[in-house]
């Protein structure tokens, strides 16, 4: 009898494996779609970081040409005093031939020497004898000897915003959140007065002067004493300065353009001003629409604030650095450069 074949189509093991055949052909259709329709967005972080990281190569690239032409200056500088040095060898042999030639040089020599003596000391008794204030300071070495200290009339700009608080951004933010009395004692803001006080000692008797602190706006220290000079010569008024100061706690932004517009309120503008601060301003005249303000606003604030400044009066600036704002120091020396001042940024230890 013959054997009837089974039929492979109606089998349960074909149906089986077609089933999941099937089923793996869909399951691959829906991840496959799945994928196609997903949108795939960049990191915006990432974006931002790149930018950051294209404008330090900026700032990086500009400092670097700053630093070049100082060291071409330093290198005509050396050429000039091994010059002077060398001419000055021949004047010493010059002169200790002469005194082996003729003894009595010697004591010509030492007259001159006991005359110079003489009048240096009547100069010092004239220009510093009578100081307006003492002040003693913990320095010992000698930093502003560059520093034009006298003038007729001197203006005094201090930076008071929330920066002032401390070196780095981190710090400043979390010492601006602090009650007054805490911002007050902050070590950055207590350099800051010290160095007021040191520049009120120097002043000459005969002189007058302002004190101006700033932030997002500029007001006296004196209250009611806006665009008026003060007598070096009144003690109580030096005083009274120090003390009004010492009860500002520091707080909002930098507006520099607002610190030199106080030019225009006195009637006789001023001969030397001397800028106390710790980098570019972070606004113009008016606060800024965002919170976070680029290195490029910066600069363009600072360029702003430079017309605001006369021809002929001698801007010095004592930087007390902050991190994150590495063009403060270029433009500052550029300012001080260009109106005859000073640039320099003071050691803790000063004054």
């Amino acid at each position: 009898m013959v054997k009837k074949r089974r039929n492979i189509a109606f089998s349960l093991s074909f149906l089986d494996i077609m089933a999941c055949g099937f089923g793996a052909v869909t399951l691959l259709f829906l991840i496959l779609r799945h994928n196609a329709t997903e949108v795939i967005t960049p990191d915006e972080s990432l974006a931002a970081e790149v930018d950051l990281l294209q404008m330090d190569i900026q700032q990086a690239t500009e400092e670097r040409v700053v630093l070049l032409n100082s060291l071409e200056k330093i290198k005509l500088d050396l050429v000039e005093a091994q010059g002077l040095s060398a001419r000055v060898i021949t004047e010493l042999e010059e002169q200790e031939n002469s005194i082996q030639e003729d003894p009595n040089n010697m004591d010509k020599l030492r007259q001159q020497v006991e005359q110079l003596e003489e009048e240096t000391a009547q100069m010092e008794e004239i220009e510093f004898g009578d100081s307006v204030r003492k002040f003693s300071g913990d320095g010992v070495r000698q930093y502003l000897t560059g520093l034009k200290l006298g003038g007729e009339r001197v203006l005094i700009l201090v930076d008071g915003s929330a920066s002032m608080l401390a070196d780095t951004v981190v710090n400043a933010l979390r010492r601006r959140n602090m009650n007054d009395d805490q911002k007050k004692q902050s070590t950055k803001w207590q350099w800051t007065m010290r160095t007021v006080e040191w520049l009120l000692a120097q002043l000459p008797p005969s002189s007058r002067y302002q004190v101006y602190i700033f932030n997002a706006e500029a007001t006296p220290v004196t209250p009611d004493s806006d665009g008026i000079w003060l007598d070096a010569a009144d003690s109580l008024a030096l005083e009274t300065s120090v003390r009004d100061l010492s009860d500002y706690a520091p707080n909002s932004g930098t507006s520099l353009v607002n610190a030199f517009s106080v030019l225009s309120s006195f009637d006789k503008q001023p001969d030397n001003i001397f800028l106390l601060t710790d980098g570019l301003p972070t606004m113009s005249e008016a606060a800024p629409k965002k919170y976070m303000v680029t290195g490029g606003q910066r600069r363009k604030h600072f360029n702003v604030a430079l017309t605001k400044i006369p021809v002929g009066i001698s801007v010095n600036t004592i930087l007390f650095p902050m991190e994150g704002d590495p063009e403060a120091a270029a433009l500052y020396w550029q300012l001080a450069l260009d109106t005859e001042g000073a640039f320099i940024a003071p050691s803790r230890d000063w004054p």
